[in-house]
């Protein structure tokens, strides 16, 4: 277990916290990412031949892909076989001194290996428990595989994503990992704060998130809607059944701006803004089913007025009338935009890519906090880079133990 920790003027939130990841891929691994964005020592445990698979995902050249590098940020990577009996006893007298153990395997995994939430928990009492697996450590689908796509399909999403005469798309990003990751964070700091509070701890200090009950909580009244009103949502494109007006419009140079002008306040404001003070003025339009019934008109007299004009004008003007909207930005619009750059959004770091050193712009830190300058350390580290000092430090091992462990393929 390590020190208590605490907050003091220099201290970051999470400074003192000890983190052992034992996941892989994005849902554990961006959980662990989050604590040591705020300051928690977090371990994280890859497999010696190739690490974790993320290090080759949506790379096009180089070993690591800048997509590992983003994740597993702040970490300090430990190699070590985990269907190795050495490699077991190691991540135990690891995880003695932890406050925080997160991974995503399948349920049943870590028992298998002797390293269920009761081994770990006779080792360290305090032990916190972050599992995430596609459907949970209970019910009748447990045992099932479960990536962010199926949990996004069995939480409903996919259903309500996507254009209405096509196959159900997706966000191209993996957001069920992403928010499974949130709410097991949610969880342990839960279960932490706690423990600070001199409460009661239960028997078991296990946080069991799924990915698709994570997905199922980010959409709002689906179930009710249903229960209520016979109302099945479908596939709308990007639009929300009865949020009129909402969505993305063309300008005049072909790029796109997306417009919220669905409270009354709002609206009334936006037809001022595009110089249809009738509609403004129509009390017929100051409710959302009004405004609903007459979503091909409203979206025809925006669609008129932004192209009419190019991208920075309609937002100078939306901006007066203080309209909310946004341009649709792609990946080098974000990397060079004023506002992402004074919050410190986008952060440079040295990484070597093709044997020489580049440098690459990574997403900041997320939130904003008091006394946290929010600056990333470090990208994710090489593979086994920190395995001697962790093995030596924590688990009490000399350099010939180590060097007895089966990480020869480590670079």
């Amino acid at each position: 277990m390590t020190q208590e920790f605490h907050l003091d003027g220099n201290s970051l939130p999470l400074q003192g916290i000890r983190v052992l990841e034992l996941g892989s891929f994005i849902a554990a691994p961006f959980a662990a990412r989050l604590f040591g964005d705020f300051g928690a020592e977090v371990i994280k445990i890859e497999k010696p031949q190739g690490g974790d698979e993320l290090r080759d995902w949506r790379k096009t050249r180089g070993a690591t892909s800048m997509l590992f590098r983003t994740i597993a940020r702040n970490k300090k990577s430990v190699a070590l076989d985990l269907r190795s009996e050495a490699g077991r006893e190691a991540v135990k007298k690891i995880a003695a001194q932890c406050d925080v153990v997160i991974e995503n395997f399948r349920p049943g995994t870590l028992e298998k290996w002797g390293l269920g939430p009761e081994v770990l928990q006779e080792l360290n009492p305090d032990l916190v428990l972050v599992r995430i697996s596609g459907y949970g450590q209970t019910g009748p689908y447990k045992n099932r595989a479960g990536f962010g796509s199926s949990a996004e399909s069995f939480g409903g999403l996919r259903y309500i994503t996507g254009e209405p005469d096509r196959p159900a798309g997706r966000a191209a990003a993996s957001m069920g990992d992403t928010v499974a990751g949130l709410y097991g964070v949610i969880g342990a700091l839960m279960l932490l704060l706690q423990k600070a509070r001199g409460g009661q701890a239960a028997n078991s200090q296990v946080v069991d998130v799924a990915l698709y009950e994570s997905v199922f909580s980010l959409l709002e009244s689906l179930v009710p809607d249903y229960d209520a009103y016979g109302m099945v949502r479908k596939r709308t494109g990007g639009a929300l059944p009865g949020v009129v007006p909402t969505g993305s419009y063309l300008c005049e140079d072909d790029l796109e701006v997306v417009i919220g002008g669905n409270s009354n306040s709002v609206f009334v404001r936006l037809m001022r803004a595009i110089g249809r003070h009738d509609l403004a003025e129509d009390e017929t339009l100051l409710t959302t089913q009004g405004r609903g019934a007459r979503e091909e008109e409203l979206n025809g007299a925006i669609s008129a007025w932004t192209g009419s004009m190019p991208l920075t004008a309609v937002l100078d003007k939306l901006d007066d009338a203080g309209v909310p909207a946004g341009p649709v930005y792609d990946a080098p619009s974000i990397a060079v935009d004023k506002h992402y750059l004074a919050r410190d959004m986008i952060q440079t770091h040295e990484v070597i890519v093709e044997n020489e050193p580049e440098l690459i712009r990574f997403p900041g830190i997320v939130p904003k906090m008091p006394g946290h300058q929010g600056q990333i350390k470090w990208v994710g580290p090489e593979l086994g880079q920190h395995t001697q000092e962790v093995l030596q430090e924590l688990a009490g091992m000399d350099a010939e133990q180590i060097s007895g462990l089966d990480l020869q393929q480590v670079p």
